[in-house]
């Protein structure tokens, strides 16, 4: 606390900037007459061309045609045929041809002991 005695003692606690009587009467004023004079800005009109008229629409397809190529390279499917059936005979041609892999994920995803399974398939064909 004594250093912040001493410096208050030797600076005061009054405001030390001043400005001059009336400096903020005519500020504006001063200061338009020490700019110098410029002329205003002049617009010329752009004459608006073909091109300038179609780039939008060019924008947009392209961005259509590059979203279709986007698409068409993340479904890619090497190999089409790997996951067929085999043809189907005349005799099976009533029956519903079902992939193995849509049985695997339902057996998966039921939750079922395989007793449970072995249940219900038995019982699926009493009829």
């Amino acid at each position: 606390m004594k250093e912040e005695d001493k410096l208050l003692k030797k600076a005061g606690k009054g405001n030390p900037f001043t400005t001059p009587e009336g400096y903020f009467e005519h500020f504006a004023s001063e200061i338009m007459n020490v700019l110098p004079e410029q002329a205003a800005p002049q617009f010329v009109a752009k004459e608006t061309t073909v091109w300038d008229r179609v780039k939008p629409w060019v924008y947009m397809a392209a961005m259509f045609a590059g979203a279709f190529l986007i698409i068409r390279v993340a479904s890619y499917n090497p190999n089409p045929f790997e996951d067929k059936p085999a043809a189907v005979t005349d005799a099976a041609a009533d029956a519903e041809v079902v992939y193995d892999g849509y049985i695997d994920y339902a057996v998966n995803q039921s939750m079922l002991d395989d007793y449970s399974l072995y249940v219900y398939f038995t019982d699926a064909g009493v009829d």
